[in-house]
Order: structure tokens, then C-alpha cells, then sequence
């Protein structure tokens, strides 16, 4: 069975490689694009989401904005159509104040398969090192820091600890010559440092330390071609997943 997607924020830089890279599955197809700027070479482009058909789409995949993707959230939950959200700035509350508990929602700060494993591979080693860092690295357009990528990742981490009944180790620094020097503090009071620059696309390195030895756990998507695979995981997953699922990691 061919799933029909309608991708919503078609025309930015992510939405186009969405349209591209899930065009080429043959069990999922581009019915409709939708975004206010006109999507080239789109053979069926609309400028709202209420302009689709609840009859000719059985997923919505967003990559607009927040308020955007709000939008898409409403309408699929009035025409009970299954959502995949990757729009930035969107928590799982507002997610959740948009939609009933009925809904199917994916949604996602990072799609990348190799991000997912890098990040249940922190957690699995956090218990057994007493310090650990994170540097995430971003192109510079992009607006948030730190990435939701390291801070979910912090998170994970933070939860390992609590289990195993492991506390991080304090910082020893006592002076600030510069003050932000050390980072910010995600979840478990574990430092993450934020690098913005051009030529990047997204990084990120969990550097563990404990006497004697380190490890680290790096992951690189060196093009947005690398969230695809991870988009069309979710496309083929959430119309079974009733409710809202946050991350991939449950469907790995």
C-alpha cells in the first residue's frame, strides 16, 4: 500500500529535500505540497493546509514553523489525519494542547538515524563515567541553542544516572574568567556548549572522562539529506502510533 504525504513548508530548504528524498520510496508518495511561497516544479502546490483533502492524504509531514505546524496539528486532528512534525521551537505541550490524546503525531528535534543510536548510546555509558560534556555544532542560520538534539540528549543521559543511582560529578571550576565559559546546563546539570558556523550542517560530540580514560561519541549529518530515512520511518510508523510519540527512538 503507497502512503500519500502532503508536505507542509515545501518550499524551505528542508521541505525540499523532504519532497525529494520521499519521493524516491515506492511505498510513499507526494500528493500535495503546501506552503505560502510557490514550491517550483510542484504539480500540485497549495498555499494552506485547510486547501487539503482529507479523502487524498493519509500523512502530513510539517517542516514549517512553529505556528505553522500548530496549524497542521488542528487541521489533521478535525480530519483525522496522521502528522509528522520536524518544525523547530514546538514542545511536546503544545503538541499536545493542539490535538486530543487520539491523535497520531510524530514529532521530532532531530531525524537522523545515527543521531537517535549516538544519543541511546550516551545513556547507555553515562552511568559508568563521572563527568560528561556536550558539544553541539550547527550552521549558522540556525536560531536556537542549545539544539534540541543535545538537549534530549542530556536528558537521556540524566535519566540513565538516576536509575543507576549515579550523581555527576561537581564542576571543579571556581572562577569564570569569562563569564558562559563553561556552557549552560542541560538536565543532570550536564554542560552543553553550542558552536554556530558556517559550512556546518549538525554535529554533535558527548565527551565522557572518568581517571585514567575517555570516550567519546560523535555524530555527524554532513547533508539534510541524512533526516529522510528518518522522516519516512516515521511516515510508515505513526498511523499505527495513536497518541503523541516524541522522538524516534521507540520506532528503532
Amino acid at each position: 500500500m503507497v502512503i500519500k504525504i502532503a508536505v507542509v513548508g515545501a518550499a524551505g530548504r528542508m521541505g525540499q529535500i523532504m519532497v525529494q528524498g520521499l519521493s524516491e520510496y515506492d511505498d510513499l508518495s507526494i500528493v500535495t505540497v503546501v506552503d505560502v511561497l510557490e514550491v517550483p516544479g510542484a504539480t500540485n502546490w497549495v498555499t494552506s493546509v485547510t486547501d487539503l483533502s482529507a479523502n487524498d492524504v493519509d500523512v502530513v509531514v510539517d517542516f514549517s514553523s512553529a505556528a505553522g505546524a500548530t496549524a497542521t496539528l488542528r487541521w489533521c486532528a478535525v480530519n483525522g489525519v496522521a502528522a509528522v512534525i520536524g518544525a523547530t521551537g514546538l514542545s511536546p505541550e503544545q503538541v499536545r494542547s493542539a490535538v486530543d490524546e487520539n491523535a497520531n503525531v510524530v514529532l521530532a528535534a532531530n531525524f537522523s538515524i545515527g543521531a537517535i543510536l549516538a544519543e541511546r548510546f550516551a545513556a547507555q555509558a553515562a552511568p559508568y563515567f563521572e563527568r560528561v560534556e556536550i558539544i553541539e555544532m550547527h550552521h549558522d542560520q540556525k536560531r536556537d541553542a542549545p539544539s534540541g538534539t543535545s538537549l534530549a540528549t542530556a536528558s537521556a543521559m540524566a535519566v540513565a544516572r538516576r536509575a543507576a543511582q549515579v550523581s555527576t560529578n561537581p564542576d571543579p571550576t571556581v572562577s569564570l574568567v569569562l563569564e558562559g565559559a563553561r556552557g549552560a546546563l542541560g538536565e543532570g546539570d550536564i554542560p552543553i556548549h553550542s558552536v554556530r558556523l558556517p559550512g556546518l550542517v549538525a554535529h554533535q560530540e558527548v565527551i565522557f572522562g572518568r581517571p585514567g580514560e575517555g570516550l567519546t561519541i560523535r555524530h555527524d549529518s554532513y547533508d539534510r539529506s541524512s533526516f529522510v530515512s528518518g522522516v519516512a520511518l516515521a511516515v510508515r510508523s505513526v498511523r499505527n502510533r495513536p497518541g503523541l510519540t516524541v522522538g524516534l527512538d521507540e520506532l528503532i
